[in-house]
């Protein structure tokens, strides 16, 4: 066998890599791992963390706007001391997880890394080789080929602003258009959401997206469907955003058109790895065309979810693999969404579409009818249930203030498929969220 540096070495340092990177090396195999940025990639760092706290105090101001009369007063957002609580929070997660790598003897190689061969990685004129090697580089914000584009703002710009601009012009339609709408107009922006085709979150059940389109519309949020942007100017500092048949002026423009797979500047070309505008392709094992190299997280070409849980599970599958614990290929469970927008809408399993098509069975709940619900005066809730012929739960879909938390408490009774005799077994905390979601079962 060839004398290699590392066992495994990975390129990129998020979830993709760090879940399973960490207890590989805790059991003794010899691990790199490549970072030319913050350690932690996107979700520690521009993502996930940071949008939940920006997003805390939005769900606050909507608890206090409901529970008028019993709790008295109006709360308003400071926009400066939520970025740098947010900052707070944060700031602190890569020397955290570097610490952790570190701990278990995982060499942190700062610099970016291309390919030279199937077994080397260049840093900085450096070859650092593997036996086997991760592809785990995640995505980065897609850009508008319009022109102009350059006056536009990405995700992680919005997250780091010190001051709110007093009018925000987002593009998009997807996951960050619908939360940062909501995060900057619960924190007194004026906000107006232009998108290419006439729906947003189109991967969501859209009677209820639709709800949460009209509640932003009620709160001053501008939608301008069907519009294909055509260029950004700027006239002293605000800006104006051209689409076929308008304009809008504004002070701030976000690009929330998506995100790409960074594929691009690593050689994959001179290595052979096949990849598309989609990610890298693997099989079942995560495997690359080429042999001992693979890859995990959002730079995959893949049906599942981009989301930092799949990542944690891809990651947590090639720990398995390289210590020699299974041979089998990846074997997804069902992998929950969903968007923070407020109210939240959120996932799992078989959808309301796909049990229309198949004929299976739907049971539907509109939340504000639940007690428990009334207790911190939900007006907007409904939920579908899914069930299959054997009248196993398959699949659930929730709009509600609290629908992460009811989609979580379903999730073992989907992936499990519980009998009756089992789910009488949970005896769940109560009164919670958990003991009302499980309760509707």
């Amino acid at each position: 066998m060839a004398n290699y540096d590392y066992d495994v070495l990975y390129i990129g340092s998020g979830h993709g890599t760090f879940d399973g990177a960490i207890p590989l090396a805790a059991r003794g195999k010899k691990v790199g791992v490549i970072e030319s940025g913050l350690i932690g990639g996107t979700c520690p760092n521009r993502g996930c963390n940071a949008k939940i706290t920006l997003d805390a105090p939005v769900a606050l101001t909507r608890l206090t706007e409901r529970m008028q009369g019993i709790v008295n007063g109006d709360l308003a957002i400071n926009w400066t001391a939520n970025e740098k609580h947010k900052q707070e929070v944060i700031e602190g997660l890569p020397d955290m997880i570097g610490g952790l790598m570190k701990s278990v003897n995982i060499n942190i190689i700062k610099g970016r890394g291309t390919f030279e061969d199937a077994h080397t990685v260049m840093v900085d004129g450096t070859p650092h080789t593997a036996e086997s090697i991760v592809i785990s580089t995640g995505q980065h914000p897609h850009r508008l080929d319009i022109p102009g584009t350059e006056l536009a703002h990405d995700s992680a710009d919005f997250m780091n602003l010190t001051h709110l601009p007093a009018n925000i012009t987002i593009i998009g339609a997807g996951y960050i258009s619908l939360e940062f709408a909501t995060i900057a107009n619960a924190a007194g922006a004026k906000v107006t959401v232009i998108t290419h085709g006439d729906k947003v979150l189109r991967k969501f059940y859209q009677p209820y997206v639709e709800q949460i389109v009209a509640d932003l519309k009620s709160r001053g949020v501008d939608f301008i469907n069907n519009a294909n942007v055509t260029s950004f100017e700027q006239d002293d500092r605000d800006f104006t955003v051209n689409y076929d048949g308008g304009t809008v002026k504004t002070n701030w423009i976000l690009d929330a058109t998506g995100r790409v797979p960074n594929v691009d500047g690593i050689g994959l070309d001179k290595v052979g790895v096949d990849y598309s505008e989609k990610g890298v392709k693997v099989n079942d094992h995560l495997e690359t065309n080429v042999d001992n190299i693979y890859a995990s997280g959002d730079v995959i070409d893949k049906d599942q979810p981009k989301l930092t849980p799949t990542a944690i599970f891809e990651s947590t599958y090639l720990m398995h693999v390289f210590a020699g614990d299974t041979s089998d290929p990846i074997d997804y469970p069902a992998i929950p969404s969903v968007v923070f927008t407020s109210p939240k809408i959120a996932k799992v399993g078989v959808s309301v579409e796909e049990a229309q098509k198949d004929d299976l069975t739907i049971k539907e709940n509109h939340l504000p009818d639940d007690w428990y619900r009334q207790v911190t005066k939900e007006s907007i809730g409904d939920n579908a249930l899914i069930y299959d012929k054997q009248n196993h739960l398959v699949g659930a879909t929730e709009i509600s203030d609290q629908a992460e938390d009811a989609i979580n408490a379903f999730l073992p009774a989907i992936v499990f498929k519980f009998e009756p005799a089992q789910l009488e077994r949970l005896v769940t905390l109560f009164p919670t969220i958990a003991a009302d979601a499980w309760g509707q079962i």
